[in-house]
């Protein structure tokens, strides 16, 4: 065990000194990601060998043969880019530096470490001469973090191939210990869809002037009276869908009292609707659309009323409400202010997989087998984005979850400060995905 964490912290640690930024202002060059591929073969030399290799613009795609053609494939996703790091660190976000039993780094996390633990996987697999009973693909973007325009392009390069699959396991849970308040064990939570996302653009328009003579119902008043009450009055509907259901369920015998409750979530839905945004911003988030205002500009002098003045908005749309639906909630209250509504970017119907499915069930026994002290294997329904959703076109279950034990520090540095994972899950992950690999 201590050679093989040894050697796994070694390989992770070269993959999260290798700086693979993307932005949404910048458009990077393949180039960096394609030596990120070139250490990817070095780090995992039989697993590189045995797959074929197709580069989409810095994206990959890897296709390892299985001995038959009878079953449809399965896909094994994480993704190569991450997000920026600034602000102060404890340890250099680039360094990888190991201390108090913590591998130290941006995409530690999100997702280098997960890519590294199924490449390191297969690689061992590989390397023994285990061949899958099924073709397994392995799917990692460079754009994840921004377009998510590598992923697009391989699930439509895919689907004009006719591949269709009968499972997709990309990032997203991960095992937590009291994922909710209230919710007393440790849960390995895994997302079978995720919330659409819309970003849009609310403007407000005026003739301008001197601010010394500004009037009534300028733009800003009038844009800053449309954000209160649509953050006072939520317009969106909330509603326990059948993903939220089984998630309650599960976690009812582990919340004493209140899993009479929650254990009932049909017959109680009122008063659960009341009762879960209390329990954590993301429970409250899994009930409806929400609204985050996120930039703004207006006029470009301090004594000049703006012409135009404008919010951007990122919506996270529910399965229930939908994009369209969801916007012409919003639309009385954007009418009611002279505030005009346009779409930057529409979002994606990710559809929700099937918890019943062996899909699922194969998740659960692999996590049992590597986690015994994990209590369940728990569905639920992801409010951020994953590259999995450009999938649904040509898979009906795609599973998010990442077989990595975090706390609450490790889960907040996710796009913050000190990204971290601990050494001691590095082992268990690898055993994870080796087991996923050999049933499937």
């Amino acid at each position: 065990m201590e050679n093989r964490t040894e050697k796994y912290v070694e390989n992770l640690a070269g993959l999260i000194r290798k700086e693979t930024v993307s932005v949404f202002e910048r458009r990077p060059s393949p180039e960096k990601f394609r030596e990120f591929h070139e250490l990817l073969k070095e780090t995992f030399p039989d697993i590189s060998g045995a797959c074929e290799w197709e580069d989409f613009e810095g994206s990959l795609l890897l296709k390892w043969k299985g001995r038959e053609n009878k079953k449809l494939p399965v896909m094994f996703m994480n993704h190569h880019d991450v997000v920026e790091a600034p602000g102060k660190w404890e340890h250099e976000p680039f360094s990888a530096d190991v201390a108090e039993g913590r591998l130290w780094g941006r995409g530690t996390l999100d997702t280098k470490g997960g890519l590294w633990a199924m490449l390191q996987a297969a690689d061992e697999l590989a390397a023994e001469g285990f061949v899958p009973e099924r073709d397994v693909y392995f799917e990692s973007s460079c754009t994840e973090e921004t377009t998510g325009r590598g992923a697009r392009m391989i699930a439509e390069a895919l689907e004009k191939r006719n591949i269709r699959f009968e499972m997709i396991f990309d990032e997203g849970g991960m095992i937590l210990h009291e994922p909710i308040d209230g919710v007393k064990g440790t849960f390995g939570m895994v997302g079978m869809g995720e919330k659409g996302n819309c970003i849009i653009r609310f403007i407000a328009r005026s003739a301008g002037g001197h601010a010394s003579t500004p009037g009534k119902n300028t733009p800003l008043v009038r844009l800053g009276a449309f954000m209160a009450e649509v953050d006072r009055k939520c317009p969106f509907k909330s509603e326990i869908s059948p993903v939220i259901k089984e998630m309650l369920k599960r976690f009812a015998p582990y919340m004493g009292a209140a899993g009479l409750v929650t254990g009932h979530a049909g017959a109680l839905e009122g008063l659960l609707k009341a009762v879960m945004p209390g329990l954590s911003p993301a429970a409250g988030a899994m009930l409806k659309t929400t609204l985050a205002f996120t930039m703004a500009q207006a006029s470009e002098g301090r004594n000049v009323l703006p012409q135009t003045a404008w919010v951007v908005g990122d919506m996270r749309f529910s399965h229930h409400q939908g994009e369209k639906a969801s916007l012409m909630a919003l639309k009385p209250i954007a009418d009611k202010y002279g505030i005009e509504i346009k779409i930057i970017e529409h979002g994606i119907n990710s559809g929700l997989a099937d918890y019943n499915s062996e899909g699922f069930r194969l998740i659960e026994r692999a996590v049992k087998a590597v986690y015994p002290e994990v209590d369940a294997a728990v569905p639920y329904v992801m409010t951020g984005a994953s590259d999995s959703r450009f999938f649904g076109r040509i898979c009906k279950n795609c599973f998010r979850f990442v077989p990595f034990k975090i706390d609450e520090q490790q889960l907040n540095s996710i796009h913050g400060l000190n990204e971290n994972i601990n050494i001691d899950t590095l082992v268990p992950a690898v055993d994870y995905y080796k087991y996923m690999m050999r049933e499937v």
